[in-house]
């Protein structure tokens, strides 16, 4: 068997045995390949934590941004070169907690991006405080007495918002999760793909025994276009579901209104800079 072209072989990994991050890069790692993407047409961007860190062992163009920061970049590579494929990737409490309220106005703007969040329900990174997904009583060293704060649920949020793709995945389970990044990728809009994660080192109540527990996989019966089931199946909270909670069919990105690839698809560092227009800008504004 061939390698796989985006598998990188990095000198030091800075996860502990067992995370739940290695079978998630594994996944992404495998439905790129399975969709035929080059690590040439593949950018991947994160924030800060031990999520983040994924792009740095991964063989592909990578950015790495500030602590809740990988939607807003993430968003501009798009729209500055619409033909690569751009994932924006983190950890929950990056993505959700720091990067929350870029995270809101991402699924407003419906760039067409995968965001894969690393859900563990804690801050790996920083040595297990809670997260914005901890559940209700957890103990850790900083809620020492629990947490006493209503956990995020960001698929609700999301189909709230009106997000074109919304989706959870498990990283117990690669080939299932593979899929799911799969559709998510193929999707033309913003893409939402939660991925249950447990931490080994931090959280010893969401493990993966508990997760294997605690969820199920929606079944053919579910309609993703039913947006107002959607909302119910993901507000479950006895079991959790995995799959694919909702989708919409082809609406304009963010791309498509930004009005600048009507007339000429070539991204942006393709084209000709007329110097004389930007003189003229720059002598408008100089002070």
């Amino acid at each position: 068997m061939n390698a796989n072209p985006f598998d990188a072989k990095p000198a030091d990994v800075a996860w502990c045995p067992g995370c739940g991050n290695f079978s998630i890069i594994a996944a992404v790692s495998r439905a790129l390949l399975e969709l035929g993407l080059s690590p040439q047409e593949v950018v991947v961007v994160s924030g800060i934590g031990q999520a983040a860190k994924l792009p740095h062992y991964l063989n592909a163009h990578f950015f790495s941004g500030l602590h809740g920061r990988a939607l807003p970049p993430a968003t501009a590579i798009k729209a500055a070169n619409p033909s690569m494929c751009v994932l924006a990737e983190s950890g929950d409490g990056d993505m959700y907690g720091e990067g929350g309220n870029h995270f809101i106005h991402a699924i407003r703007r419906n760039p067409d991006i995968t965001n894969i969040v690393h859900n563990n329900m804690v801050y790996g990174l920083t040595k297990g405080q809670a997260s914005p997904t901890s559940h209700l009583g957890f103990v850790t060293p900083v809620q020492v007495r629990g947490v006493n704060s209503e956990p995020l649920n960001p698929l609700t949020l999301a189909i709230t918002l009106n997000a074109s793709f919304v989706a959870r995945a498990f990283a117990g389970d690669t080939l299932q999760t593979v899929e799911i990044i799969k559709q998510a990728v193929q999707h033309k809009g913003y893409a939402l793909v939660d991925i249950f994660q447990p931490c080994v080192t931090f959280n010893q109540v969401n493990t993966f025994k508990w997760f294997r527990e605690h969820t199920y996989y929606l079944d053919d019966s579910h309609d993703p276009y039913d947006k107002a089931n959607a909302w119910q199946r993901a507000s479950e909270e006895d079991k959790l579901p995995l799959g694919i909670f909702y989708r919409q069919g082809r609406r304009p990105t963010f791309e498509d209104n930004t009005g600048i690839f009507v007339d000429n698809p070539e991204p942006l560092f393709k084209r000709a800079v007329d110097i004389g227009r930007l003189r003229t800008l720059i002598e408008e504004y100089r002070v």
